[in-house]
């Protein structure tokens, strides 16, 4: 292992290396933690107060999709983000970047709290918090790519490389959780008092969590891989043009593969809110139990997964999980549609397992798509592509769904054909798992290595 130390490398011990992983490994989980606390937390509220509070001369369900219009803003963002923080990735450092992408999202974040409501100042609420959603969705588009290979690239061994990637992972149940958490706390208050300034609370806290994580990310070194191409003069002048122009396929299959794990996972634990309480008559708290416990379970099975998938393959493990998203989802709306809380509440906990069959080894099967030099801006693209074609339009396609069929199988058949689409993108890219991804991959190739420079059959 080796580490930047005055424009060169200077080798680790086995004993700094370990530390190293260990503290990449916090630091990375710490930071998703905090982003994506930020980002649940406005998925979280856009179905219980934001359609009211933002939009109240709308009808209910016109609201609701205004609310979720805004919440989609987000997630258009996330590629721009992409593009703009994968660039300084590939070319100053994994992280610099995750320095400034944690302080974009979190200050955004916090300034929700304070966006006066259209009582106050009419439709420029709703501006402000579709400018405050974009801003969140260019923070969390740079941010993934550099938390995954923080990690995967302090990994000692190949073998262990899904298991150490699937734990940055772990921040999307982890913040899930603190924001399920969060808004559970507020609503307790008694009358009108969540609608009128509980919501606000958890967005105000965020700014502690957000020092938090600066303070932790500031104590990490460079990854040894990007330390070896900076020493080695091998950082692209333009990197997300040079991965657009040399792995296109990767990139567009990437962003296709992740249509089984992101369009069911938001509607399992964003659009589950609306349709609870308007349609099924649920209580909210009854849903943020739910989903708060299916997060919790998320804890285990993310890093499972990854380690399976260290077992029988990347690839193999995460065609498995896409073929069950596909069944479950009509197994899910049979569950929720019973109107019994104990269905409602065991649909809501089982839905995350086959989210985690997919997202475990989802890190290391992208990010190892892509050779080093341009492995932070390709893996980020591709995985921040499938937020507009998913993650998304999910909550919007499955209000739009119900409102026209008036049952919860037509957005099971939506999910099945996300499933669907999955399975045939993720046949296609390669596998490299227990593969050296140290080297350039045009590199093993010149030298006629083609054990390393291959995917796996």
């Amino acid at each position: 292992m080796a580490a930047t130390h005055s424009g060169g490398v200077l080798p680790l011990s086995d004993e700094d290396s370990r530390r190293q992983l260990r503290r990449a490994i916090i630091a990375s989980t710490v930071g998703t933690t905090i982003e994506w606390y930020d980002f649940f937390l406005y998925s979280i509220v856009t179905g219980l107060v934001f359609a009211k509070l933002y939009f109240p001369g709308s009808d209910p369900l016109v609201g609701t999709l205004q609310a979720f219009l805004i919440y989609a803003v987000g997630f258009m963002a996330r590629p721009v983000g992409a593009a703009i923080f994968d660039h300084y990735g590939d070319r100053i450092g994994r992280k610099a970047t995750l320095i400034v992408t944690l302080l974009l999202m979190g200050l955004a974040t916090f300034a929700v709290a304070f966006v006066p409501t259209y009582a106050t100042i009419g439709v420029w609420g709703a501006v402000a918090l579709t400018v405050l959603r974009f801003i969140q969705g260019v923070g969390v588009g740079g941010e993934w790519g550099g938390s995954v290979l923080m990690s995967m690239e302090w990994a000692r061994t190949n073998a262990h490389r899904g298991f150490v990637a699937s734990w940055p992972q772990f921040g999307v149940p982890a913040g899930l959780s603190l924001a399920n958490l969060a808004v559970l706390a507020m609503s307790q208050i008694s009358g009108s008092g969540f609608l009128t300034w509980g919501w606000r609370v958890p967005f105000f806290l965020s700014i502690i969590l957000v020092a938090i994580g600066l303070y932790i990310r500031l104590n990490i070194l460079e990854t040894p891989i990007f330390a070896r191409l900076l020493a080695e003069h091998k950082i692209e002048k333009t990197p997300m043009l040079e991965v657009l122009r040399r792995q296109p396929k990767d990139i567009l299959l990437s962003a296709f593969s992740r249509m089984a794990e992101q369009a069911p996972f938001y509607i399992f634990t964003a659009f589950v809110f609306t349709y609870g309480v308007t349609t099924l008559g649920v209580s909210r708290n009854l849903l943020l139990m739910a989903v708060l416990a299916a997060s919790v379970l998320e804890f285990f099975t993310i890093p499972f997964f990854g380690h399976v998938s260290d077992l029988i393959g990347r690839r193999r493990m995460y065609m498995i999980g896409a073929a069950v998203v596909g069944v479950f989802g009509f197994l899910y709306f049979a569950m929720v549609d019973t109107r019994d809380p104990m269905w409602i509440f065991a649909a809501i906990v089982l839905s995350l397992v086959p989210h985690s069959m997919l997202y475990g080894p989802q890190a290391a099967l992208i990010a190892e798509s892509f050779t080093g030099r341009l492995r932070y801006s390709g893996a980020s693209m591709g995985y921040q592509l499938a937020s507009v074609i998913a993650g998304g339009p999910a909550p919007l396609i499955a209000t739009a769904l119900f409102a026209y069929y008036h049952s919860g199988y037509a957005i099971a058949v939506y999910i099945l054909a996300c499933a669907a689409l999955s399975l045939i993108a993720a046949s296609m890219l390669g596998d490299y798992t227990n593969k050296d991804i140290s080297r350039e991959y045009d590199d093993a190739r010149a030298m006629g290595d083609r054990e390393n420079a291959r995917p796996a059959a």
